[in-house]
């Protein structure tokens, strides 16, 4: 679809000049496109001709993944979907995508542009979890970093610790920077498992989120005062994504994402979700442009609060909600 194509260009160009218009301009499209998105709007009475800014724009409820296919036009237009994670028997989340190659791009672009090139790193995933399913968009990310950082010490790793180790003591005294790449509760895993974790100059631990029933649930001060001892780092870096978002915001240890040119965070009401927060804290509804193809426009079932600085702070899961991915975590 031609429109998709313009779209893609903008995105990868990060030529988004002016983010309301771009958004209004994607959800006039999507209304018309999107079939489960148009009922949605319709369903909530909504005059489409007097949307006229972003606050205005209905969100949908990221459940109707699991339940839909959230797509514009038909399946034929697609390369495949990326599913979540859950519990045996439990209903998972399907997103999409038009094209895969374009993920990887604008994940490895978003990447680059707050940590610079990923050939500086060595790549080591610690992913467990994800690794044991198919159809993860995080194993697909973390496959690319691989294998475009060019090193042969990069890769990943299931329970093989003492390999890891074994590597990271190789480049204990390498140029390059290492990025340990983990689902939490692995992380966590190899913090507390009693081997020898080497010290190096260049380390970069980034916990990915998730103890995926694992290990019982830990506010992320908790969690980050284990993990920066064990690994001898002074700050733990995070990345917050989902299968429904086809773009990810980066934390360097301070717990404060940094929201990319292509999303935009709006805080609801935690007891009316068409009402938007009269507070710095509330639900967060993501407008991401990368979902040109699927709903930009997703209520999502964290919480969140937006600092003085402008970025957004995660502090949790609205109350009942199924628990997922890195919002384990209650801050």
């Amino acid at each position: 679809m031609n429109y998709f194509k313009s779209f893609q260009e903008d995105i990868l160009s990060l030529k988004i000049k002016n983010f309301e218009e771009k958004a209004l301009e994607l959800f006039r499209f999507q209304y018309q496109h999107n079939k489960i998105y148009q009922q949605y709007v319709d369903a909530r009475r909504i005059e489409v001709n007097k949307v006229d800014e972003i606050e205005k724009i209905p969100f949908l409820p990221i459940r109707f993944f699991k339940d839909y296919p959230v797509i514009c036009g038909d399946t034929s237009l697609y390369e495949g979907f990326y599913s979540s994670s859950g519990s045996t028997g439990a209903i998972t989340s399907r997103h999409y995508f038009w094209s895969e190659e374009f993920y990887l791009n604008h994940a490895l672009q978003l990447f680059e542009k707050e940590y610079g090139r990923i050939q500086n790193f060595h790549v080591l995933a610690l992913l467990p979890a994800y690794l044991e399913r198919k159809g993860s968009s995080l194993v697909s990310m973390a496959d690319y970093f691989i294998k475009k950082s060019g090193s042969e010490h990069s890769g990943f790793y299931l329970y093989n610790h003492q390999e890891l180790l074994d590597v990271m003591a190789k480049l204990q005294s390498d140029k390059r920077q290492v990025l340990l790449l983990g689902v939490t509760f692995a992380l966590l895993d190899l913090a507390e498992g009693g081997l020898d974790i080497p010290k190096l100059k260049n380390f970069l631990v980034m916990e990915t989120g998730g103890m995926k029933g694992r290990r019982k649930e830990m506010i992320r001060e908790e969690v980050h005062d284990i993990l920066k001892p064990a690994f001898g780092v002074d700050r733990i870096h995070s990345e917050y994504g989902m299968t429904e978002l086809m773009s990810q915001a980066y934390s360097k240890g301070d717990g404060k994402y940094n929201i990319p040119e292509t999303m935009c965070v709006l805080l609801r009401d935690v007891n009316d979700p068409f009402s938007f927060s009269t507070k710095r804290q509330g639900g967060i509804n993501v407008i991401d442009l990368a979902n040109f193809h699927s709903c930009a426009f997703i209520e999502t079932q964290d919480l969140g609060r937006i600092a003085e600085d402008g970025m957004l702070e995660v502090l949790g899961r609205f109350d009942n909600s199924e628990v997922r991915g890195c919002n384990l975590m209650v801050n």
